[in-house]
Order: C-alpha cells, then structure tokens, then sequence
C-alpha cells in the first residue's frame, strides 16, 4: 500500500499530466477533490505522530504581519528600519535561521512583523523547512509578499501559501454544508445558474469524504472554492506586494516590472536607502483595516488622548478580552457613544460590533 506522501505525489503527477480541457474538467475536479483529503490525512497524521522543531511566535500588539520571500531579498533590512527588532543582516542566503519579531508603531497602534526564515519553491511540502515557516503565516492578519526587483517572480510564492492552505485577497466561499443522518447528498443554490452541474458537486463532495450532506450555493462556485468551502484548515488572509532595491535599477526597468505585476499594484521601496517606507507603513496600517476607538471607565471622563486601536468589525466582547480577561469575566453591560450607538449612551451587550471613534463603557459585576 503506497504512503500518503506516495499517494499524494501520483495524483499531483495525474492533475499536471492531464490536458485540461472541458471533457477533463470533471476528472481534474474529482482529482482535485481527492487530493485534498488526501492533504488533510497527512495533516492529521504529521499532528499524531509530533514532527520536528517549528517556530513559535507568541503574538503581540494589534495585528501581526508577515514578511514572506524569497532568501536574500532584504527582508531583514526592512525589519531594523520600521520597527525596534535587531534581525541580523547579510549579503548571502539564509542570513535568518529563525523567524525575528518586531513593533511597527503606527497612529497609535502597535503592529508586530515577523520576519521569516527565505521560502524557496517546494517549501509546501517541506524543502528548506518551509512547511515550518508557512504554518507561521497562518496565523497572521496580514501577508506582506516581499520580493526584489530582480527577482519578480510572486506566482512562486502565492502557490507555496496556496498549497499551505492561505488563500490571499479572497474571501471564504459561500455556501453551507448541513451534515444529516441519511439521504445522501443534496444540492440547493440561491441562484439561477451555476457553472458546476448538481451532479459534479455530489461527485465531489463524496470524494471528500462526505456522504450525507445538504449543500447550499450561494455563489456560482468553481471546484476549487468549493473544496475550500468543505476543507477546514484554510486561511483567507489579505496580502499587499512589496519590492525591494529599486534604487538599483533605471526607471525604464522599474517601469517594465510595475507594468508586469500591475494586478497586484506593488508598493516600490529600497529598505536600504529608506525610499517609500513611509508609504509602506501607512499601506500596512489601512490594509490591516485597524481603527481607533476610546474608553471611559465608570463614573470617569472619557480617556480621549490615548484610543484602543482594534481590528473593524470586533464586538464588544474582542474589546473586553484586549483590555483585560477580568471585563468578560465580570461583565454585566457596556454604554456606547459614537456611529454604532443607535443613540448616545445606548446599553449593548458582548456581540455589538464597535465602529471608528466609538466610545465604550463597561460596566462590570461588583
């Protein structure tokens, strides 16, 4: 019986192998489908049986964001020039063996940024010990793919996150799997037409492993979205593109590079020299989508000098758990001011969503 590493590898030679074409589009769909399961086992296997050194990076600050790249692009220089980190430096690959964190402060926030350890093509599957250094861009709010100007190639490192499960600038896909006892599976969709046929979705959700299921669409889905929207370990994180050492080349070259990557409108710095590092931090801070809001504890003037900066969209409860484990613990309500109040001082409780300038009281059991 081959491995899953074995197993794993023949379907991925198959997919390549296949001519793609529409009478191959429902084998590489069922291909495709198979393969993913066959991912998650692995994954489940390598999680039973413990593994080998990773990296672990405790979170801090507001928001943390990842320097992905290849080795040697100046990834570290970046790191000593936009935040308080000392990561060494070298003209030579793998000047960094380990991922170094640092603090980025930016309108008031506190923005961590790891910089890890060059990925090089197959570090999906463990080369250069990329599988390690992907599962830490897992965890981050942001993905900063970072390249220099003589090494342009940003496919390479969005399928080596596609492969890890991170899926950049996307959001998750719409549909709902209801699991049920008996009757196998059935299809339903809230639109009038969709691209995969009732019976290709049924085809491909049994080759996952699932067998007695309701499916709603809810977009008009693909293969791969729907995978994804059946597979549980995926991450839809946004990702900004960076290149580095452009005071090294004539701006007919630059100009050339910026037409070739225009879709992913990269941010042009040299880390070195400083050049367009003030537009990059302000570009991390808005893409990160961090807002201000301020406090005014009980029975006291509000603190309007020093906001609480949050993530938009994060309740009242987010808000209790940054400020102290003690105000969900004890929580009894909270009064909101500002845009999301439907008047001022409006009582809410731990699922209000908070809003830009907010100001928040909470009261807590005695």
């Amino acid at each position: 019986m081959p491995s899953l590493r074995e197993q794993i590898e023949e379907v991925e030679n198959e997919i390549f192998t296949t001519q793609k074409n529409k009478a191959t589009e429902h084998h590489i769909g069922k291909l495709k489908a198979k393969l993913a399961r066959l991912k998650a086992d692995l994954e489940k296997q390598s999680k039973g049986g413990g593994g080998g050194k990773g990296y672990g990076v405790k979170k801090s600050g507001n928001a943390t964001v990842g320097l992905v790249g290849f080795p040697s692009v100046g990834k570290s220089t970046l790191l000593t020039s936009i935040t308080d980190a000392k990561s060494e430096i070298g003209a030579y690959q793998f000047t960094t063996l380990d991922v170094i964190p640092g603090i980025m402060e930016y309108e008031g926030s506190k923005i961590q940024i790891l910089d890890m350890p060059g990925i090089i093509g197959g570090a999906a599957r463990g080369r250069g010990r990329g599988r390690e250094v992907l599962s830490v861009a897992r965890s981050c709010d942001l993905i900063v793919l970072f390249l220099d100007v003589f090494e342009t190639n940003v496919d390479v490192l969005s399928q080596e996150l596609f492969d890890v499960g991170i899926r950049l600038n996307q959001k998750p896909p719409d549909v709902v799997f209801t699991k049920k006892e008996r009757g196998g599976v059935t299809v339903h969709t809230t639109l009038e037409q969709t691209h995969m046929a009732d019976d290709d979705v049924v085809e491909v959700v049994n080759e996952l492993g699932m067998f007695n299921v309701d499916v709603v669409l809810r977009e008009d889905i693909t293969v791969d979205r729907l995978i994804d929207a059946a597979t549980a370990n995926r991450v839809y994180t946004p990702a900004i593109l960076v290149l580095n050492k452009i005071d090294l080349v004539n701006e007919k070259y630059l100009s050339e590079v910026n037409a070739r990557l225009k879709n992913w409108n990269p941010m042009l710095i040299s880390a070195s020299s400083g050049l367009g590092l003030a537009e990059l931090k302000e570009k991390i801070y808005t893409s990160l989508d961090l807002i201000p809001i301020f406090l005014k504890p009980q029975g006291q003037k509000a603190d309007l000098e020093e906001p609480l900066i949050i993530r938009r969209g994060a309740t009242v409860e987010e808000v209790c758990r940054t400020i102290h484990r003690d105000f969900k613990e004890k929580f009894r309500y909270a009064q909101v001011w500002g845009t999301s109040a439907k008047f001022p001082g409006q009582t809410v409780g731990l699922s209000h969503i908070m809003e830009a300038d907010d100001l928040l009281t909470v009261v807590m059991k005695r």
